[in-house]
């Protein structure tokens, strides 16, 4: 346990940091996309009873493992529990929840660098939008200024690596809790504002029919295997976010009540941010299933139909950059945390270390995956792909597994004493999770594992 450690200034700077962390571009973009592949409202629907199920107990997981120690994401999975010192062989699970971590920020950074260059284009006129365009111009702009323009990407990405650089150095705390007091209220303002616009289209309703009405037709493994991994994501499960965020809380915390507040609010923005989307593309007659370009191919035609569409199209874009900017701070942060506190690295130095090492190692070659790259590829797909696929399929799944496991197996009595800290719910309640989590959750984060491992890399 590191002693003098800071800790969160309340719970809702706690809640809305862990709001940050988990909407970012898993709400704002992985989520319509998939909603869109998947047919709509089966989707969404299977997706929330996930969150129930799966998400909210994995988040108290988490946060038990977290806060016990108050210490990184690697070390606590080390110490004493019921009397007997933890095997340290344990700790692997922290190192693949980094292994995860750097595996996401290699290519997330580089979408926000996307964000970025769309804005900018915008702004100056290098993407008119004040007039209606088709897919062709959106489908030529985005290769020319996205798949091969190396150059213009990486300073796009690297203004937006400095972005979090500057707040980061601002301490653990400090700097992420006085970013989310900011940025997600904003964040919230101008997502129901693109809503309460979409809405109002002249062909919202068959939009909304489409995202809400659950076609169970569409039902599949597949539709599991995407649900779940989103739901890892959404909630950034696996790679140590909630371990290390949680590690900051004090001890008379609920972490009950967090937990549910948690997973409650990244449902329902996950579920507002398609409002801002499926209107639209109806009303517009766009392909809702265009899959991982959704936002950047489809969108600038709706926004181009739209009275101001200039000006909504830079909120829209202005919207993502600031779900990006609140996510990928928590993440740096918990590789950050383990070199300050397991390698004694002054922050400064850690912060600069991590930032530069993924931004060589991971920013740049995902960036030049579709270009100077291309013909390098890992399980047959180009580099920004296999980060995901590996992050997400491999590493995310496996490290959520082998926490249900740790807390079930290792720490067991001292994980529902961790939980009864602070909290009003029963010992009965606290009981039903803990067997639920030690019996259920790895049988099913198991299963779906198979079926992704063998979808993603053997088949």
């Amino acid at each position: 346990m590191i002693e003098n450690r800071q800790t969160w200034s309340s719970r809702l700077t706690y809640i809305l940091a862990v709001a940050g962390a988990t909407i970012g571009f898993g709400a704002t973009w992985r989520f319509p996309y998939l909603v869109g592949q998947n047919g709509g409202g089966a989707y969404v629907l299977i997706f929330c009873i996930a969150m129930i199920v799966i998400g909210i107990p994995m988040i108290l997981a988490e946060n038990a493992i977290g806060r016990r120690l108050h210490i990184n994401s690697v070390d606590a999975f080390g110490g004493y529990a019921n009397g007997k010192k933890i095997n340290p062989l344990w700790k692997v699970i922290g190192w693949m929840g980094i292994c995860g971590a750097f595996g996401i920020m290699a290519y997330y950074m580089v979408i926000g660098g996307w964000v970025l260059d769309y804005i900018y284009n915008i702004i100056i006129g290098g993407f008119e939008l004040s007039q209606p365009i088709n897919a062709t111009t959106t489908a030529k702009f985005y290769d020319e200024n996205i798949i091969n323009s190396p150059l213009a990407i990486s300073i796009a990405t690297a203004i937006f690596v400095l972005i979090n650089y500057i707040i980061l150095a601002k301490g653990a705390v400090d700097g992420i809790e006085k970013a989310a007091k900011y940025l997600m209220p904003l964040l919230f303002i101008l997502m129901l504002a693109m809503v309460a616009r979409n809405i109002t289209l002249e062909g919202a309703i068959d939009g909304i029919k489409f995202y809400l009405t659950p076609d169970f037709s569409k039902i599949s493994m597949r539709l599991f295997i995407d649900v779940l991994g989103q739901v890892f994501f959404a909630l950034s499960l696996g790679f140590g976010v909630m371990i290390t965020l949680s590690s900051f809380l004090r001890k008379d915390e609920d972490l009950i009540k967090t937990s549910i507040i948690t997973g409650v609010i990244n449902t329902i923005i996950a579920v507002v941010a398609g409002f801002m989307i499926f209107p639209s593309l109806f009303t517009f007659g766009i392909s809702p299933d265009s899959g991982p370009s959704l936002v950047f191919k489809s969108l600038p035609i709706v926004f181009s139909n739209m009275f101001a569409g200039q000006i909504i199209a830079i909120a829209f874009f202005g919207l993502l950059m600031i779900a990006a900017l609140t996510t990928s701070l928590p993440i740096y942060e918990v590789i950050i945390t383990v070199l300050e506190e397991k390698f004694k690295i002054k922050r400064h130095n850690a912060i600069a270390i991590v930032l530069a090492t993924i931004f060589i190692i991971g920013n740049i070659p995902s960036l030049m995956a579709t270009n100077i790259l291309s013909d390098i590829t890992i399980f047959g797909k180009n580099i920004f792909d296999a980060y995901d696929a590996i992050s997400a399929t491999i590493f995310f799944v496996l490290t959520s597994l082998f926490c249900a496991l740790f807390v079930g197996w290792v720490l067991k009595g001292e994980a529902r004493a961790e939980i009864m800290h602070g909290t009003k719910s029963s010992k009965r309640v606290v009981d039903i999770w803990f067997y639920y989590v030690k019996f259920i959750i790895p049988f099913i984060i198991l299963i779906v594992f198979i079926s992704s491992f063998y979808d993603n890399f053997l088949r």
